[in-house]
């Protein structure tokens, strides 16, 4: 993941110091007139980086960075020298595609991550027939390390095929390590979706059973899920889809097998969105609304999604779009939210934009707007 420089040169004035803050969290230009708005709820989110960001056990923060990693002592602010981990985690297109690595730091201490191996990148698809070719493939792989990012082990591949951006990545209560992921099938050609889990740190995998729902394309079927786990234990799956809202899949075995399926109560466009699990209890979605990708919403349920509440509009990019996010509660109540794709213009002009919000202030909007349609 391209990290962006945000440094500021010293000295400088206060007023000139806090435009540079709020231009390079994208608070510039926050008109309509075919600019960027941003909710005032919000406030600027001063890190130089897009994510995915872990916490160490000391409190600092891990990125993934270019074949490595990094680490910050400021939230983000700056960053370690690149301590290189291994080729392929680089990212894609040039080191600039959102959603193609993650991180977690298991309660065991190790370091895993998963990632879209950059070296296997190969997408061919056959336009006669609308599948995918026998050589269509971007693999996932796994690495951990023991000891604090110094050394890494345990190299592997744990998907064959193509698969494409994913949004989840977490460990359980109970310790397990759950990654989704979209995968293609062929017959028609399409997406699918699974996990990815182990139960020893990152050691060894097992795939689940395919969350099918039909489609026929390269960017249709189940795609780019996201996941948390509900207070019962049980782990709900979030998945993009064409068919105007995300669909939703529930796993009661810790992601070893998806029985429930069926479309949630969260309408959506084509992108995909974030699920976290606050430590409130609450989950929390980041994503686009059913208009298209220029609206980031922030919607919360208090009821492990049976019901959510009305959407809180982050930010809007008139005639652009803010998508793919990157979601992190940082502190208790503190939640990040970085766009992934953040362009004025179709996919021209890109300005970076990193937000910080206070879960109980957007849970209060969020009520409040609900109060005004009732």
């Amino acid at each position: 993941m391209l990290l962006h420089n945000n440094s500021i040169a010293r000295p400088v004035t206060l007023a000139v110091l806090a435009a540079a803050v709020l231009a390079s969290a994208g608070f510039c230009g926050a008109a309509e007139d075919g600019a960027r708005w941003v909710n005032p709820l919000c406030q600027p989110l001063n890190v130089d980086g897009d994510g995915p960001f872990v916490e160490l056990a000391d409190g600092s923060l891990m990125t993934i960075d270019n074949q490595g990693v990094r680490v910050s002592q400021d939230d983000g602010k700056t960053w370690s020298a690149l301590q290189k981990v291994c080729e392929g985690l680089d990212g894609l297109r040039g080191g600039g595609e959102p959603a193609s690595a993650s991180i977690v730091r298991t309660s065991g201490g190790a370091l895993v991550i998963v990632y879209l191996d950059s070296t296997t990148y190969n997408f061919r698809w056959d336009n006669a027939t609308n599948q995918p070719k026998e050589d269509c493939r971007l693999e996932v792989w796994a690495i951990r390390s023991l000891d604090g990012g110094k050394t890494w082990i345990d190299r592997q591949r744990i998907l064959e095929g193509y698969n494409p951006n994913f949004f989840g990545f977490i460990q359980t209560r109970g310790g397990r390590l759950v990654a989704t992921v979209p995968h293609i099938v062929t017959d028609p050609g399409r997406y699918a979706a699974c996990s990815l889990t182990s139960d020893d740190d990152g050691k060894t995998w097992k795939r689940s059973n395919l969350v099918d729902l039909g489609g026929h394309g390269h960017h249709s079927g189940a795609m780019e899920p996201t996941l948390a786990e509900l207070g019962d234990g049980r782990l709900l799956m979030l998945i993009r889809t064409h068919w105007g809202r995300f669909w939703e899949a529930l796993s009661d075995d810790g992601g070893l097998s998806w029985r429930t399926v069926r479309p949630s109560p969260l309408e959506s466009t084509s992108a995909p969105g974030f699920l976290l699990k606050l430590r409130s209890g609450r989950l929390a979605f980041v994503s686009n609304d059913k208009a298209g990708r220029t609206n980031l919403l922030l919607t919360f349920s208090e009821d492990d999604g049976k019901t959510w509440t009305k959407p809180v509009l982050l930010a809007r990019q008139k005639d652009g779009q803010l998508s793919y996010p990157f979601f992190l509660e940082r502190r208790p109540g503190e939640l990040w939210v970085i766009a992934g794709f953040a362009f004025q213009k179709g996919w021209q002009g890109p300005v970076p934009l990193r937000l910080k919000v206070q879960e109980e202030a957007a849970l209060r909007e969020a009520k409040s707007e609900a109060k005004k349609d009732s």
